[in-house]
C-alpha cells in the first residue's frame, strides 16, 4: 500500500525482538496500537490523523516486520506495553496519545498501568477483557478449543471458531474470500504466532482496576456503534462500568477504523479533545 502522506520507517531493537515502526505527520504524538493487527491496516486512519499529529504505528512483536529472537516465545500485554514505551521514548515525542484496538487496547491499558508518565490520553477501543465477564470460564474454554483446533491443523476451522467466539457474523463467501485461498508466508507466520503465542496472554490478562481508577491519564473506553452483543462490546461495557465512565461510541464495528477511517478519525479527535 502506498501512502499519500510521507512515511518514515525504522527498526528498534528491544529485549527479545526487533520492532518495525512507521512515523507520519507532525504535531503531538499519537500512537496507534494493534495486536495482532500490524501497521498496514491502520494506514488510512494514520494518514488522516497525520494532518495534525505525529502518528506512530508499528507491527507488534512476532508479526510481519517485527521479528522475535525466539519464534516460540509467548507475547504478553506487559511485553508489548514495554515495546510501546520504548518506541515512545525512541521517537522522543511523548507523552503520547495512544489509541489501542482489540488486543492493542489491552496493550494500551497495560502501558497505562506500568508507565503512565508516557501517556497523556489513552483510548482503549474494544479490549477483549474476558477475565471481567461473569461467564469467563465458558469464554476461556471456547478460546482453548479455538487454539486446539488450529494446533490440530484445521486453520479455517480455527478461524471460524474464533469468529463465532468473538461474535462476528460473516457470510460464507465473504469468509472464504478473506481467509481462504493462498496466503503469503508472512501472513501464515503471523496467524500461527497469534494462535500459539498471542491469544492466551491477551485473553488471560486481567487489568488492575484500582490502578486504572487512580491514574492521572485521561482514559477513554471505545465501543463500535455496530458491535452490540459481540464479545468485545460486552468486555468494553464491563470495564467502563468498573471504571465508572461512559463508553465512547465510534463509527462501525470492531474494525471501525478500517470501515470508516474518516468518521473514526473525526470521532477520535472529539474524544481526545
Amino acid at each position: 500500500m502506498t501512502s499519500p502522506v510521507p512515511v518514515t520507517t525504522g527498526t528498534l531493537t528491544v529485549p527479545g525482538a526487533r520492532l518495525h515502526y512507521e512515523l507520519r505527520g507532525s504535531g503531538p504524538l499519537l500512537a496507534i496500537v494493534g495486536s495482532p493487527m500490524a501497521a498496514e491496516p491502520f494506514a488510512p486512519l494514520a494518514d488522516l490523523l497525520a494532518a495534525d499529529h505525529t502518528v506512530l504505528t508499528a507491527d507488534p512483536r512476532g508479526h510481519f516486520g517485527s521479528v522475535v529472537d525466539d519464534p516460540e516465545a509467548d507475547s504478553t500485554p506487559e511485553a508489548r506495553a514495554d515495546d510501546l514505551a520504548r518506541l515512545i521514548r525512541h521517537v522522543d515525542a511523548g507523552p503520547a496519545i495512544v489509541l489501542g484496538s482489540s488486543g492493542g487496547a489491552v496493550t494500551t491499558l497495560a502501558l497505562v498501568q506500568a508507565q503512565p508518565e508516557l501517556v497523556r490520553t489513552a483510548v482503549a477501543h474494544e479490549p477483549p477483557l474476558v477475565q471481567l465477564l461473569e461467564d469467563r470460564e465458558q469464554q476461556l474454554a471456547a478460546n482453548e478449543d479455538t487454539v486446539a483446533t488450529f494446533v490440530g491443523g484445521d486453520r479455517l476451522g480455527a478461524i471460524r471458531k474464533f469468529m463465532a467466539y468473538a461474535g462476528f457474523v460473516m457470510p460464507e463467501p465473504v469468509f472464504l474470500q478473506m481467509f481462504g485461498g493462498e496466503k503469503s508466508p508472512d501472513e501464515l507466520a503471523s496467524e500461527r504466532y497469534f494462535y500459539l503465542h498471542d491469544m492466551h496472554g491477551t485473553i488471560d490478562w486481567a487489568p488492575d482496576l484500582d490502578a486504572l481508577r487512580d491514574t492521572s491519564v485521561h482514559l477513554v473506553i471505545g465501543i463500535g456503534a455496530t458491535s452490540a452483543g459481540q464479545l468485545c462490546d460486552r468486555t468494553s461495557r464491563t470495564i467502563a462500568t468498573e471504571l465508572k465512565t461512559e463508553p465512547s461510541i465510534f463509527p462501525g464495528g470492531h474494525g471501525g477504523f478500517m470501515e470508516d477511517p474518516t468518521g473514526f478519525a473525526d470521532r477520535l479527535r472529539e474524544v481526545i479533545g
